[in-house]
């Protein structure tokens, strides 16, 4: 009976160490264009708490489709309200958990050392431009709301090649594919290979936020890690990788 015991004590033991060390990973779904602020949050985290964080990363929208289809993410980080309205709406989160981590400015990047500058409709109507898809991906829907507010829209509307997300836009420039490209100012801040040819004033478009929320079932360390993105060392990673902070 004594030998019983102590195994059932030891296998309660093994269990319970398990589920700590299960406890002790998450995984974050977050958007394309935070993957710099990501990995260098991934890796503080770790380093102050102990729990790993595996990033998965993508557009906004394919990332709240993914989640609606049941993929396992404790976190989810979105680039706009509108898609973690949608993942809120489907019950997927805990309302009380969402919050602004970041904001970002739109800025036209082309390459470095190009001529390209100033006038919008000038560098844009020369030849074909990368942007992220509007019907679908908040960076996309941000430069098509810009356009539109400054009657550019319908004039420069075929010359635009939509990517999947911003990150594939910005690529277009940097391998030479395409001279332009609309993108956040944290993407052409972290990419040396381009310059800032003009910043869209935020009143042609909606307010760029980044809207931060833990999964059902996500645990402390879900929540744990949005905390830690909205306090100082978290804010501060934001803005050393381009971003505007959460309460600018």
């Amino acid at each position: 009976m004594k030998l019983i015991k102590t195994l059932t004590a030891a296998v309660m033991l093994a269990f319970a160490a398990g589920q700590s060390l299960a406890a002790e990973k998450i995984t974050v779904f977050a958007a394309a264009s935070l993957k710099d602020v990501m990995d260098q949050a991934a890796s503080d985290f770790k380093a102050d708490t102990g729990t790993e964080v595996t990033v998965s990363l993508a557009a906004s929208s394919a990332l709240a489709k993914q989640l609606e289809q049941g993929a396992p993410a404790q976190v989810f980080i979105s680039a706009d309200e509108k898609w973690m309205d949608y993942v809120e709406e489907k019950n997927l989160t805990v309302p009380s958990t969402r919050a602004i981590v970041a904001r970002n400015e739109l800025v036209l990047a082309v390459a470095s050392g190009s001529p390209l500058t100033g006038d919008v409709a000038a560098v844009l109507g020369k030849d074909k431009f990368a942007m992220a898809d509007p019907e679908n991906v908040p960076a996309g829907k941000y430069a098509k709301a810009s356009l539109q507010k400054l009657g550019l829209w319908d004039g420069l509307k075929d010359n635009a090649v939509y990517a999947e997300n911003v990150r594939v836009a910005l690529a277009f420039v940097d391998k030479g594919e395409l001279n332009a490209a609309i993108v956040y100012a944290s993407d052409a801040f972290v990419d040396k290979s381009v310059n800032v040819a003009h910043v869209f004033d935020p009143a042609t478009h909606p307010a760029i936020v980044y809207p931060a929320a833990v999964m059902k079932d996500g645990g402390e360390q879900a929540k744990a890690f949005v905390a830690f993105l909205s306090g100082e060392k978290g804010q501060k990673l934001f803005v050393d990788k381009g971003f505007k902070p959460a309460n600018p």
